[in-house]
C-alpha cells in the first residue's frame, strides 16, 4: 500500500472521529434537566396554587355565609317574637336584619363567581398535569435513547482510536507529524485526485504530479499543499 493511500485512510479515520466527538458533545448537552419540563412543572405549580388559593377564597365565603345566616336568623326571631315592644329597639333590629341580608346576598353572589373560577381552574389544573405528564414521558424516553446513543458512540469512537493506532503505526511518525500539521491548516491533509483535479482546491494538476502520484510517491498539490492521492 503506497505512503498516500495510508494518509488518506488515516485522514478518513480522523474525519469520523471528528464528526463522532462532535455527536457526542451535542448529546452531551442534551443530557439533563428539560427546560421545556421545568417550565411546564412551574406552570402547573403555579396553577395548583392559584387553584388553592380560590378553594380557601370560596370556603371562607361559605364560612362566614353559614355565620350571618346564624345571626340573620337570631336577629330574625327575636324582631318577629313580640318580645321586643321599644320602636328604637325595633327599628335597630330592623336595620341589623336589612344589613345582614344584603352582606349575606353579596357573599352568596360572590361564592357563585368563586365556583366557576375555581371550576375552571379545576379544568386548568388538569390539563396542565396531563400536559407535564406527557412532556416527562416524552421527555425520560428521549434521554434513555441520547443515553443509549452516546454509549454507542463512545464504542464507536473508542474502535475508531485502536484503529488509528494500528495505522500510523505503519506509517513513518515523521510523515504522520507533516500530514497532521497539514491538516491542522486546512482542516485536511489529503486531497484525492479525480479527473485530474485536486479535489481540496479544484485546479487541474500538472502531468508531472499526476505522474508522480500514480507511482505512489508522497506528492504534494502545487496550489493548496495538500498530500495528493489517486485513486
Amino acid at each position: 500500500m503506497n505512503i498516500s493511500k495510508q494518509l488518506y485512510q488515516l485522514q478518513e479515520l480522523d474525519l469520523e472521529t471528528e464528526a463522532n466527538e462532535h455527536a457526542l458533545s451535542q448529546i452531551a448537552h442534551q443530557i439533563g434537566e428539560s427546560q421545556v419540563v421545568a417550565k411546564a412543572q412551574t406552570k402547573f405549580a403555579r396553577s395548583q396554587e392559584h387553584l388553592e388559593e380560590l378553594k380557601r377564597k370560596q370556603h371562607s365565603a361559605e364560612w362566614e355565609i353559614n355565620d350571618l345566616v346564624d345571626k340573620l336568623t337570631t336577629a330574625e326571631n327575636k324582631l318577629y317574637s313580640g318580645t321586643v315592644k321599644n320602636p328604637k329597639e325595633l327599628t335597630s333590629l330592623q336595620h341589623e336584619v336589612d344589613v345582614l341580608k344584603s352582606r349575606r346576598n353579596q357573599l352568596e353572589d360572590e361564592t357563585l363567581e368563586t365556583m366557576d373560577q375555581v371550576e375552571l381552574a379545576t379544568t386548568s389544573v388538569t390539563t396542565l398535569e396531563n400536559e407535564l405528564k406527557r412532556l416527562k414521558v416524552d421527555w425520560n424516553s428521549q434521554q434513555q435513547q441520547l443515553s443509549a446513543d452516546m454509549d454507542q458512540l463512545k464504542t464507536t469512537l473508542s474502535d475508531l482510536k485502536h484503529k488509528r493506532q494500528q495505522l500510523s503505526a505503519k506509517i513513518d511518525p515523521s510523515i504522520v507529524e507533516f500530514y497532521q500539521e497539514l491538516k491542522k491548516q486546512k482542516g485536511t491533509g489529503v486531497a484525492k485526485i479525480e479527473q485530474g483535479i485536486c479535489c481540496g482546491c479544484r485546479i487541474s494538476l500538472s502531468t508531472a504530479e499526476l505522474q508522480q502520484a500514480r507511482s505512489g510517491t508522497l506528492v504534494k498539490c502545487s496550489s493548496c499543499g495538500r498530500i495528493l492521492f489517486l485513486v
